[in-house]
């Protein structure tokens, strides 16, 4: 499905072509490789970078089908719900989010949005929650809410991964020879694998600390055995949603060099830990490195709250 498909497919919601961005740094001259951004936070202010195209079968199926209300799961500051919540407004579908932990006793701003949105939540314990994909709680979500289209945390399907796989358009059959991305559920790195019939090397940096059942998550999303790729997992700064003042700064720092705004959640460890690996000669001399912004800036709004 190309990019104009997908378009033609949400006439309901205005989307911008994605562009490549050059990113300048005297490190990269110095080590004579080349940097460059897919700006997939420029396709919406909401359902941005990657969040469209794990969404996108699901929402062609929810257009498509008879049943017209859409549940799906997250934590309080969770783009993929802030994403979904906007496009089932926008395509006059129901929206119920199941929220991870007991309702605080004032909502992030990403839960508010979602309100706005028309979004119903639902609060449920931690415990509870990790009981999301077993029968039992999805039959009972079908007995009280009916018949309806499950989106499971993060897109973190065959059919997420299938439209993360649509990325890969933006670099097939060009110059790169690494893409890098930041690793959340692992469906867009997953989609991304599993499309890539090139030498280019694909390389993930997981946000979540002991990120390690990657073979666990690509054999339930039936990636190809005998695709490449390679994990780091020395940037997540603590943990999902965690941070640090050395992450804060690079942010700024990349801001004022570039005037590209990163998130503290996924993208700006990437970005650190690409900058890294430069400095540590990981990348060989003329290498084209592309690396993925995910979008989800709306996270970033969350910083004054936490501080």
């Amino acid at each position: 499905m190309p990019y104009s498909t997908i378009i033609e497919a949400l006439p309901e919601i205005t989307l911008n072509e994605p562009v490549v961005s050059t990113i300048k740094n005297d490190l990269f001259e110095k080590k004579k490789v080349e940097v460059c951004m897919l700006r997939l936070d420029e396709i919406h202010p909401v359902i941005s970078g990657n969040k469209l195209f794990k969404l996108i079968y699901f929402l062609d199926e929810a257009k498509r089908s008879f049943h017209k209300s859409i549940i799906t799961f997250g934590g309080a500051y969770s783009n993929h719900l802030a994403a979904t919540a906007f496009a089932a407004k926008a395509l006059n579908l129901k929206s119920i989010a199941f929220v991870r932990g007991e309702r605080p006793k004032t909502l992030s701003p990403t839960l508010l949005f979602c309100l706005e949105q028309g979004m119903k939540l639902e609060f449920v314990s931690r415990t509870l929650y990790q009981q999301k994909n077993q029968g039992a709680f999805l039959e009972e979500l079908k007995m009280k809410f009916g018949e309806h289209i499950l989106i499971p945390e993060g897109g973190f399907s065959i059919k997420g991964k299938e439209g993360a796989s649509l990325i890969n358009q933006y670099f097939t059959d060009k110059n790169i020879t690494h893409v890098c991305l930041p690793v959340g559920t692992a469906t867009t790195l997953a989609g991304i694998v599993d499309a890539n019939k090139s030498e280019t090397e694909i390389i993930g940096f997981p946000v979540l600390k002991n990120f390690n059942d990657i073979g666990k998550r690509f054999k339930e999303l039936s990636v190809n055995e005998e695709r490449k790729y390679s994990v780091t997992g020395n940037y997540h700064f603590g943990g999902y949603a965690k941070k640090a003042d050395e992450l804060i700064s690079f942010m700024r720092g990349f801001y004022e060099e570039n005037n590209i705004e990163l998130d503290f959640v996924y993208t700006a460890k990437m970005m650190f830990g690409v900058y890294d690996l430069i400095q540590k000669n990981y990348f060989k001399e003329g290498a084209g490195i592309l690396c993925i912004h995910t979008g989800g800036l709306q996270g970033n709004q969350s910083l004054a709250v936490k501080e």
